[in-house]
Protein backbone atom coordinates (compact mmCIF):
# COMPACT_ATOMS: atom_id res chain seq x y z
CA UNK A 1 0.00 0.00 0.00
CA UNK A 2 0.92 3.57 -1.27
CA UNK A 3 1.42 5.74 1.52
CA UNK A 4 1.34 9.81 0.74
CA UNK A 5 3.56 11.53 2.73
CA UNK A 6 2.67 15.17 1.77
CA UNK A 7 3.34 17.53 4.75
CA UNK A 8 2.51 20.74 3.43
CA UNK A 9 1.34 22.19 0.14
CA UNK A 10 1.89 25.79 -1.33
CA UNK A 11 -1.06 27.81 -2.93
CA UNK A 12 -1.15 28.87 -6.66
CA UNK A 13 -1.36 32.66 -4.97
CA UNK A 14 2.27 32.31 -2.84
CA UNK A 15 3.79 30.72 -5.48
CA UNK A 16 2.89 33.69 -7.62
CA UNK A 17 4.25 36.24 -5.12
CA UNK A 18 7.11 34.49 -4.64
CA UNK A 19 7.90 34.23 -8.55
CA UNK A 20 6.44 37.31 -9.21
CA UNK A 21 3.94 35.68 -11.75
CA UNK A 22 0.43 36.77 -12.15
CA UNK A 23 -1.93 34.10 -10.76
CA UNK A 24 -3.54 34.05 -14.41
CA UNK A 25 -0.39 32.95 -16.13
CA UNK A 26 0.12 30.24 -13.25
CA UNK A 27 -3.66 28.81 -13.74
CA UNK A 28 -2.84 28.65 -17.57
CA UNK A 29 0.91 26.95 -16.92
CA UNK A 30 -0.70 24.78 -14.24
CA UNK A 31 -3.92 23.72 -16.78
CA UNK A 32 -0.73 21.47 -17.98
CA UNK A 33 -0.35 19.39 -15.09
CA UNK A 34 -1.56 16.35 -13.48
CA UNK A 35 -2.13 15.50 -9.82
CA UNK A 36 0.81 13.28 -10.51
CA UNK A 37 2.96 16.16 -10.60
CA UNK A 38 2.26 17.69 -7.42
CA UNK A 39 -0.74 19.55 -8.15
CA UNK A 40 -4.01 19.15 -6.13
CA UNK A 41 -7.30 21.53 -6.20
CA UNK A 42 -8.42 22.94 -2.41
CA UNK A 43 -11.80 23.43 -1.56
CA UNK A 44 -13.10 25.86 0.71
CA UNK A 45 -16.11 27.36 2.01
CA UNK A 46 -18.58 28.00 -0.95
CA UNK A 47 -17.16 26.98 -3.84
CA UNK A 48 -13.88 28.65 -3.73
CA UNK A 49 -10.95 26.77 -5.33
CA UNK A 50 -7.81 27.24 -4.83
CA UNK A 51 -4.47 25.56 -6.91
CA UNK A 52 -1.87 23.81 -4.25
CA UNK A 53 1.54 22.26 -5.28
CA UNK A 54 3.87 20.19 -3.07
CA UNK A 55 7.01 20.73 -3.17
CA UNK A 56 7.40 18.59 -5.75
CA UNK A 57 4.68 20.81 -7.87
CA UNK A 58 6.48 23.69 -7.57
CA UNK A 59 9.57 22.59 -9.02
CA UNK A 60 7.36 20.88 -11.85
CA UNK A 61 5.63 24.52 -12.20
CA UNK A 62 8.51 26.31 -12.34
CA UNK A 63 10.11 23.89 -15.29
CA UNK A 64 6.90 24.64 -17.18
CA UNK A 65 6.85 29.01 -16.31
CA UNK A 66 10.70 28.65 -17.89
CA UNK A 67 9.24 26.54 -20.86
CA UNK A 68 6.66 29.13 -21.52
CA UNK A 69 9.04 31.78 -21.43
CA UNK A 70 10.83 30.84 -23.87
CA UNK A 71 8.63 29.41 -26.32
CA UNK A 72 6.94 33.04 -25.75
CA UNK A 73 10.27 34.34 -26.66
CA UNK A 74 11.30 32.39 -30.01
CA UNK A 75 7.21 33.36 -31.09
CA UNK A 76 8.39 37.03 -30.91
CA UNK A 77 11.68 36.94 -32.80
Amino acid sequence: MHINKVASVTTIDRIAERLDESVDFLYDVANEMEPEDGVISVYGAGDHEILAFTDFGVENLVELVKIHKELKSRHEL
